[in-house]
């Protein structure tokens, strides 16, 4: 059984991040290791709770109140099984995911501090990869076939469940290596590269193959994958960037937050070693920070990743805009009553490394500076209410001022799937929200095409996209009449906790 006292003895610990000036002249993790005892004391603290509210926050139901105790009394193979029986990939999420179940660790009532869930998940990953991750082939094969077109999480996810189970999957991603966004569109800073690596390898020794530098519906057409796999499943993810019709929008060094971010990944992996380098888009049009006033318009995840990026390729000055006003530091019971997903202040290490955030304003034009370039921004504080169901942005007279900005980097969110051939080909349509919609088995409107991740529920949290892969491979598994059923933990439509 647990600690009883293991809460009152410890207070929430972290390892401590490497040196600001240290970590920008690099690309490489934020977070090093941290030591097997803060660990253990840190597992120490969950109290198995009764009801284990983590495993709501956490859409894979992952068995965070047994992997703990197991880590507490130096139990790290047991500790590592339990981990996976849930979650195919706890070194992305653990280093990746907010951690809504830390939100929903009873620790947290009443302003108190959570299980540094998230820190012990990833210390586990970590572990078993630094052992080498062992494959599990499947004893036989079923003789059935199924396309996986995408690979991020959820199609990552699903291909492991799959092969598993027996069947051929072959992973098919238009850009040049597999990953997704998690390859191009997370910064080394927060999932150093050879993560992935190690996982393909063992994807691969399972029997997945990788077709990379197919774009599907493009270099094959959807009759021909059709033709090939007795099932397809869609996990494209939610690339399509929101855009504004700010004016000036149209000037150059207006880009979307996402260009500056695979540009930058691309120069990284391209580089092979730890040093700041210029980036371009595919056209060549320079994307860099180096040396110049940067605006990022958003407050969110993809906004702390420009941040971070802008700093590490020496960026002159920053500044971050954000539409709210600053959010508190602690949760606000009356909005968002525990175990629901709090609206607080979250401090990215980016935010620690520099540049200025700047709330409850909005941007009136971005100026130019006669030759069709950005020069500066034009903001006014703002108000924000919503009129049914409406947005409604009012600026606030007298407040307009100017800040400098030779580049502008908007991550105000996604509008769900790109719009591409594929879709056309299998008559599969995108919903009003720009997703791709499923029946209760997560098959599209065409028979034998499945959906999972970002594609179908629209951008969200990476622990979401493997749940979803892992529950639309079980349904692959049945429509394929696979022997016995595979773990499906949601639903299409489950949704995550929430106070409304």
């Amino acid at each position: 059984m647990p600690d009883p006292n293991g809460f009152l003895r410890y207070g929430r610990r972290l390892p401590a991040r490497r040196p600001v000036p240290v970590r920008i002249s690099d690309w490489r993790e934020v977070y090093p290791p941290a030591g097997e005892g803060l660990i253990r004391e840190q597992a120490t603290r969950c109290m198995d709770c009764g009801i284990p509210f983590c495993h709501d926050g956490c859409p894979l139901g992952n068995r965070i109140p047994d992997w703990n105790d197991l880590v507490r009394t130096g139990n790290w193979d047991a500790a590592v099984e339990s981990l996976h029986a849930t979650n195919n990939f706890p070194e992305f999420t653990g280093r990746l995911c907010p951690a809504p179940c830390e939100a929903a660790c009873v620790l947290g009532i009443a302003g108190g501090e959570p299980v540094t869930i998230k820190q012990v998940e990833v210390e586990i990953a970590d572990a078993a990869g630094a052992r080498g991750l062992t494959p599990r082939p499947a004893p036989a094969s079923s003789g059935r076939s199924v396309a996986v077109v995408g690979s991020g999480p959820a199609g990552l996810a699903a291909a492991q469940q799959l092969v598993r189970a027996g069947h051929a999957v072959t992973v098919y991603e238009r850009d040049d290596a597999i990953g997704g966004l998690l390859r191009y569109g997370i910064p080394d800073f927060k999932l150093e590269k050879r993560h992935i690596d190690a996982r393909l390898a063992q994807l691969r020794a399972e029997g997945v193959v990788f077709r990379a530098g197919v774009n599907v519906g493009v270099d094959i057409t959807a009759e021909q994958l059709r033709a090939q796999h007795d099932a397809v499943l869609l996990a494209c993810g939610a690339l399509q960037g929101r855009d504004t019709d700010t004016p000036g929008r149209q000037l150059r060094g207006v880009h979307q937050a996402m260009a500056h971010l695979v540009a930058a990944n691309r120069v990284v992996a391209a580089a092979g070693e730890d040093r700041p380098a210029p980036a371009t888009l595919p056209d060549g049009t320079p994307i860099d920070a180096a040396g110049k006033h940067v605006v990022i318009i958003g407050g969110g995840d993809t906004a702390a990743d420009c941040l971070g990026v802008a700093h590490r390729q020496g960026a002159a000055g920053v500044h971050q805009l954000d539409l709210y006003p600053q959010p508190p530091r602690g949760r606000d019971e009356g909005r968002d009553p525990w175990p629901t997903w709090p609206w607080i202040l979250r401090e990215y290490p980016a935010h620690e490394e520099g540049g200025e955030r700047v709330f409850a304003v909005a941007v009136q034009e971005f100026v130019d500076d006669g030759t069709g370039a950005v020069r500066a921004v034009r903001i006014a504080e703002v108000s924000v209410e919503k009129r049914d169901g409406r947005r409604i942005v009012t600026a606030v007279p007298g407040t307009e001022r100017e800040l400098p900005a030779d580049l502008v980097l908007l991550a105000i969110g996604f509008e769900g799937t790109e719009e591409q051939p594929l879709l056309a080909q299998l008559g599969v349509a995108r919903n009003p929200r720009g997703a791709v919609d499923s029946r209760a088995d997560w098959q599209t409107e065409a028979d034998g095409v499945f959906v999972a991740g970002d594609m179908h529920r629209g951008a969200s949290l990476i622990v979401w996209a493997i749940a979803e892969g892992r529950a639309a491979a079980a349904a692959i598994h049945t429509y394929l009449d696979g022997v016995g059923a595979l773990p499906a933990p949601v639903h299409p439509a489950s949704r995550p906790l929430t106070a409304r």
